[in-house]
Formats: C-alpha cells, structure tokens, sequence
C-alpha cells in the first residue's frame, strides 16, 4: 500500500514537471512571436551637391530640384536586378552609338537617354508602340528618316536610330536653346514644351510644371549617369567576365529580294533567331525588296556567339568593375 502511494506520488511529480515545462516553452514561443524582427538596414542615398550633364550645371540645393533627384537615385539603387541589367548591355551597345552621339554633334551624355528610354533593349516596344532603342513612333521616325514598313523597321536599327534621335534632339536643341529641353522635348514633345515656356514665362525647363512623367523623365537621366560614373559608391560591383561581351560582325550587303530569312541565316552560318537578334529591323520571315534598296546585314562572327571560361571580356568603362 505505502508503495502504491509513492508510485502515485512520483506520478503526480512528473506529470507537475510537464505540465509546468509545457506552459514555460509555450510563453516562451509567444514571446519570441511578438519580438519585433530586426531587418536588414535599408539607407538612403546621399544626394550630390551639383552635377554635369551635356554641358549644362544643375545645383541640387533648391528643393524640388533635390527632392525629385533623390527619389530617382534611390530608385535605380534599390531596384538592383534593372540597374545590373543596364550595366551589362551598356557594355555592349554604348561602344556602338557613343561615336554616332559624337560625329553627329551631340553631347556624349545623350546616351543615357536611350538607358531611360529602352533600357538599352533595341527590341523594346513601349505600350504606346514606341519602338527600338529610342523608341520613336512610326510617324516620328519617318520624319527623321527611318523606314518603317512591314518588313523593314528600321526603329530596332541601332545605328540608323541613333542617327535619327541625334537630328530630333538638335532639332529641338535649335528650337529651345538647352539640352535639358531638347531631352524633355523627347518625351512631352517639342510644342507642348514650347507652350509650357510661353504660357508659366521661363525659358528655364527644369522649372516647368510638366506631368509627372515627363518631370521625372530628366532626373532620371541624371540619376541613372551618377551611378554609371560611381557604381561601387552605390553598391553595384561588378566583375569584367558579368559584362556583355561587345560583338563583332561581317557585314553582308544585300540589295536583292531575301525569300527566305531562315535559309539566309543558315547559309551564313548562324540561327534565324540569331540573325533576328542583331537584325531586329528585319520584320517579317522574309525580305521582298521590290525596289532593290541596299540593306547591310550583320552576321556575329562565331567566336562572338560564345562565352570562353576565362575570357577577358573588353570593358567599356573601368569605372564599372570593383578593384
């Protein structure tokens, strides 16, 4: 009987020790649940005192001015997967418009247009229909000289549209006096800017009240220049291998119907997808050419279509590569 009573005893012990050990991890758990997180630091973005950009000086000391400047430097610093992407293409297209900016009379800083309008995509197609690295409309880039047509639009043609963009944006240049006008211009449109410095009496573009699209449309360009010339100060690192290697080609000149852009392709040695990605401006599957114009066609050379372990890939800009 006496060691009946001690097994209970120890039973009711036991079950005691549970008992208070469950209820102790159960407050434990709820205070671990109601513990704020600790998340990882987020910091803003120092804005800079004043910057250059084609020639002409902006001071970020105003408010609006330094206002609509952080917001766009903090936006392509925290947008990480975009901003590595421009990085990467820039390394590949800027080699091929910056001597047309240059021949053509136009500030070097104009490319970073085409980074805001496109993202250095020469296939992008907005969803207005504005097409190609500039994204000019149809009845735009014909009144600058591009064709477009069916099956040749010449929009997705890098060098042919960087030629146009140059001849709108001295046009508007002529016409506004300021590179930062001519830019806005590119995006709200040669008269409305014009009207807008006639109806608020400046002739100062970066004080007009424009639609928010187009006001963020020039900071943007010069956020987008602060980070491509102090990457690391940003935190983009980068090494030469992760750029896009710049491409070499043969040029084909063809000034007769094309029936087959498939069989075209394979003849010189390459994939119609291949010949489509450097040739976007081809539109259709084949090219009739009634009139037996002359179009040059690039064919990447073989060494150029793969990337070798160890390559020394060309760097554009060494600012962009971590030391």
């Amino acid at each position: 009987m006496k060691r009946n009573i001690i097994y209970i005893f120890l039973a009711i012990v036991a079950v005691s020790i549970i008992t208070v050990m469950t209820l102790s991890n159960n407050d434990s758990e709820k205070v671990e649940l109601e513990r704020p997180q600790v998340l990882s630091m987020t910091a803003s973005v120092d804005v800079p005192g004043e910057m250059m950009f084609a020639g002409e000086k902006i001071v970020f000391d105003r408010y609006d001015l330094h206002e609509r400047m952080d917001r766009e430097l903090n936006s392509f610093t925290y947008f990480h997967s975009t901003t590595l992407l421009l990085f990467k293409r820039a390394n590949r297209i800027f080699p091929v418009i910056e001597p047309i900016l240059k021949r053509e009379g136009v500030p070097d800083d104009i490319k970073y247009l085409a980074v805001i309008e496109s993202s250095l995509d020469p296939r992008a197609v907005s969803p207005a229909r504005a097409s190609g690295l500039w994204q000019f409309m149809s009845g735009t880039a014909q009144q600058f000289g591009l064709e477009v047509s069916p099956e040749v639009d010449e929009r997705y043609h890098i060098e042919k549209s960087t030629v146009a963009a140059c001849r709108y944006l001295k046009d508007a240049y002529r016409k506004l006096g300021s590179w930062s006008a001519a830019a806005l211009s590119y995006n709200g449109g040669q008269a409305r800017i014009t009207s807008e410095i006639t109806k608020q009496q400046t002739d100062k573009a970066l004080d007009l009240w424009l639609v928010e699209e187009t006001t963020r449309y020039y900071f943007r360009m010069l956020a987008i220049k602060t980070l491509f010339e102090n990457p690391t100060q940003y935190g983009f690192v980068l090494r030469s291998d992760q750029l896009y290697k710049p491409m070499e080609f043969k040029e084909v000149m063809v000034s007769s119907a094309i029936p087959s852009l498939a069989s075209f392709a394979k003849e010189n040695g390459i994939t119609y997808a291949q010949l489509k990605d450097f040739n976007s401006w081809l539109r259709d599957t084949k090219l009739t050419n009634k009139s037996g114009k002359n179009y040059t066609v690039l064919i990447p050379t073989r060494e150029s279509l793969y990337y070798k372990k160890g390559e020394k890939i060309k760097i554009h800009d060494e600012r962009w590569i971590a030391r």
